[in-house]
């Protein structure tokens, strides 16, 4: 039985899907912006875009993921400390 608070390893295939992807689009987009008919500056100004575009979207990813980590790690705190209110809670104890 597999528990929803660890998640599942991506598979070997994923992987390399997301790897290739990645590289071709940037690949791509870096000989479509060398073979450019326009001046040298030209090219360097939209390679220098491309570069940050890829700086920020991995900066961007990385945020992201640290943000729903921090929330599911809150979750869960928040939800020790119920079990634990539960397990101390005996409705038959008396008062006092």
């Amino acid at each position: 039985m597999s528990r929803p608070d660890v998640p599942m390893p991506h598979s070997p295939a994923w992987l390399a899907q997301v790897w290739i992807s990645f590289v071709a689009s940037v690949g791509v987009t870096a000989v479509g912006i060398y073979y450019l008919p326009v001046d040298a500056w030209v090219r360097a100004f939209l390679g220098m875009g491309l570069l940050f575009t890829v700086g920020s979207t991995s900066s961007l990813s990385k945020t992201v993921r640290d943000q729903y980590e921090a929330q599911r790690f809150t979750a869960r705190i928040d939800e020790a400390r119920v079990h634990r209110l539960i397990a101390e809670h005996d409705p038959l104890k008396p008062e006092g």
